[in-house]
């Protein structure tokens, strides 16, 4: 047989490029970062390949380095997924997991045939309720929600990074023109999502808009109403970019060409306690792994 590398070390390895950084590994594996860096140090002296450049303490992936990865990471999965198979406690792995409905309909649920393919054992309770961040390690063992920057109690990994820009129905959009003024701009309804009120008030203030006084502003809690609701013609919707693209409604159109960077990404959040376990492990790591 083989001589097998040190797992412990590819560990190691594997949690820093899929995090993208060594603090948060050696976070993540309760390592100091000088055990962290003998660990990647032993699997170099193993592989016989640089696979990080260091500057100080931060670690630069090599392209030796990320070869290693693409040709280690897949097996790495399969090794898991089928030590999980053979073990002998075969009950479920069941994850409470809050999401924002417009995530999940658009970016997760598409992804989750994938997920039971890789872990078949593993099973979701879904919670589109509110307060998603307040119940996490309460009710929820973790969430993926919008918000700014994210308490530091938690252990969080942002997601992506939207512009926000003003959407509206078609015919909205033909009758105010391709650049229309605070005057047309006060007689119309802005819709403005509960959760996201701060990137109403960026849109304004990149427009010059600051004082803009509309008719009424509408506030809904979900994103995907707010959409139906801009495409019906009964406002302007104040949404990511991302949203309107991936929903992909021909009714919808964007006014202004303006990208104005929003204050909110998704994130997703745990207790740090709580990565311990074995359905939030498996969720976050396949999550990271899956560019959602």
């Amino acid at each position: 047989m083989r001589r097998l590398p040190p797992l412990r070390a590819l560990e190691a390895f594997v949690r820093v490029v899929r995090l993208g950084s060594a603090r948060s590994a050696a976070h993540e594996l309760g390592l100091s970062p000088s055990a962290l860096s003998r660990r990647i140090t032993n699997l170099e002296e193993f592989t016989g390949r640089k696979l990080f450049s260091r500057s100080g303490q931060a670690m630069k992936l090599t392209d030796e380095g990320r070869n290693f990865y693409d040709a280690v990471a897949p097996h790495l999965e399969a090794l898991a997924a089928a030590v999980e198979a053979q073990s002998e406690n075969l009950q479920l792995l069941r994850l409470r997991l809050g999401v924002m409905p417009l995530f999940g309909t658009q970016r997760l649920f598409p992804k989750l045939p994938e997920l039971r393919q890789l872990h078949p054992r593993l099973h979701l309770d879904i919670d589109t309720g509110p307060h998603l961040i307040d119940r996490v390690g309460d009710t929820l063992d973790a969430a993926i929600t919008l918000t700014t920057q994210p308490d530091p109690s938690f252990h969080a990994v942002q997601l992506d990074q939207n512009t926000v820009h003003a959407i509206c129905s078609k015919d909205v959009a033909e009758k105010l023109g391709p650049d229309p003024g605070i005057e047309e701009l006060e007689k119309q309804t802005f819709l403005v999502h509960t959760d996201m009120q701060l990137s109403y008030e960026a849109w304004k203030k990149a427009l010059g808009f600051e004082k803009l006084q509309p008719q009424a502003v509408d506030h809904y809690d979900s994103g995907q109403l707010i959409l139906e609701a801009a495409a019906q013609g009964l406002g302007i919707a104040i949404m990511h970019d991302d949203h309107m693209d991936r929903n992909n409604d021909p009714r919808l159109a964007k006014l202004f060409d303006v990208t104005v960077e929003s204050p909110y990404s998704y994130w997703f959040l745990c207790k740090p306690v709580d990565l311990e376990a074995r359905p939030v492990r498996i969720f976050h790591d396949w999550l990271v792994s899956a560019g959602l």
